[in-house]
């Protein structure tokens, strides 16, 4: 790669976009933290190396400051590739005209085939308008050494669940830790004890704006959650760290679980002990769902080299590519002939989406953005306190009626 930057969160004001001459391609990516910044770096290299006539610049971002940003570029002067996600976050830029339709590149490359799995979440009213890079199941990860020592299986009801959490704490451990300082990790137990409750209808039904936050069957869900609140399951303070944060207590042995998605698998020791579960089942006639988000790659609408930008999607199409990618992310590839790693992680995962009733993306992925940010808020005030519910859901619907009058 010719040029490399990285901006943090606090540089984005002074954010200036480098104009790009012709056979230049210009990407901005989210991929910053060290395991994806190795794992895209040897992708570029590799596309130049099989592209000399084509100059790339590569501008990293920090992940949350990257959010904030690229609303700015779509609308002023944007690179010619951006990372970004599938689903209603990928739909509010196509609504805005801001991605580039690539319906070509898909019908070029035969992708409706091998990635029938993520057409839909890459679709808006028939038209393809980026490519799926990335997936990857989210679950329970366990300290398998302190289930060991407890004599605890893996649960797969929510009163199994609910045992294991109690003989946890009784032996002073923190059963389930969490950080949710940037919001968006109760989002993941939004989503799963509502997928849990309700069932994946009901749960794009909420997305989609069309059922009201103060529904009983919402109210169900957080009844759930507030099972584990009460009783003082979850890592104390957890408003106060990062997801990233929220790591040590199971890795040092201090917590039991911890609901996250497969990017965690790169921070556990060489030689450790930890595993996996699926999110136990609460109610017996609901369906199995899973949240298995999709990372993309799209072109902005305003780009200025966008047949090299074609090239690049279709590159990142590849089976081969996509293997490659995936080992590096230690995450599955969503082309249907691409191989998955061998790691124990990935092939639970590959063998738990396969075997899904159906997946959604994630809470601030699935709903409208200005919904998904209250949602989060709520999520986590009902956290810290969760008394406060009657209020958070009144708020969640009056937001609910604003946004999707």
């Amino acid at each position: 790669m010719k040029l490399k930057t990285l901006l943090t969160a606090s540089a984005i004001g002074a954010l200036f976009m480098t104009q790009a001459s012709a056979g230049t391609l210009v990407i901005n990516s989210n991929q910053s933290d060290p395991a994806p910044k190795a794992a895209w770096g040897e992708i570029i290299a590799d596309f130049e190396a099989a592209n000399p006539d084509i100059e790339v610049r590569l501008n990293e971002y920090d992940h949350e400051g990257y959010k904030s940003a690229i609303r700015n570029w779509l609308v002023t002067s944007p690179p010619d590739i951006v990372f970004w996600f599938a689903g209603n976050r990928m739909k509010y830029f196509v609504d805005r005209g801001l991605f580039e339709p690539v319906s070509d590149v898909w019908a070029d490359n035969n992708m409706d085939r091998t990635f029938a799995s993520t057409r839909a979440s890459m679709s808006v009213e028939g038209e393809q308008y980026g490519v799926p890079a990335t997936y990857y199941q989210w679950g329970i990860y366990y300290n398998a050494d302190i289930f060991d020592e407890l004599g605890l299986s893996e649960p797969q009801t929510w009163d199994e669940f609910m045992n294991v959490n109690q003989t946890l704490k009784d032996n002073g451990y923190t059963p389930i830790t969490i950080g949710t300082k940037f919001l968006w990790t109760a989002a993941g137990w939004f989503d799963y004890l509502n997928l849990r409750t309700n069932g994946l209808d009901f749960h794009i039904d909420l997305m989609d704006g069309k059922i009201p936050y103060t529904d009983e069957r919402v109210r169900a869900t957080f009844e759930n959650w507030r099972q584990l609140i009460d009783a003082g399951y979850f890592l104390e303070n957890h408003a106060s760290y990062s997801w990233q944060e929220a790591q040590a207590p199971l890795l040092n042995g201090e917590a039991g679980m911890y609901l996250m998605g497969n990017f965690l698998t790169p921070s556990f020791p060489e030689g450790s002990n930890f595993d996996f579960f699926q999110f136990p089942q609460i109610d017996p006639s609901v369906g199995m769902f899973e949240d298995a988000p999709t990372d993309t790659v799209h072109i902005p609408a305003r780009a200025s080299n966008k047949e090299d930008a074609k090239r690049f999607l279709a590159y990142v199409a590849q089976a081969d590519v996509q293997t490659k990618l995936n080992l590096g992310l230690n995450q599955l590839p969503p082309n249907a002939s691409a191989e998955a790693g061998d790691n124990t992680f990935l092939q639970q995962g590959l063998d738990m989406l396969s075997s899904a009733d159906g997946t959604a993306q994630f809470y601030d992925r699935d709903t409208d953005p200005a919904m998904a940010a209250e949602g989060m808020k709520g999520f986590q005030e009902f956290m810290v306190n969760p008394d406060r519910l009657d209020a958070i859901l009144t708020n969640l619907e009056r937001v609910r009626q604003r946004v999707f009058r």
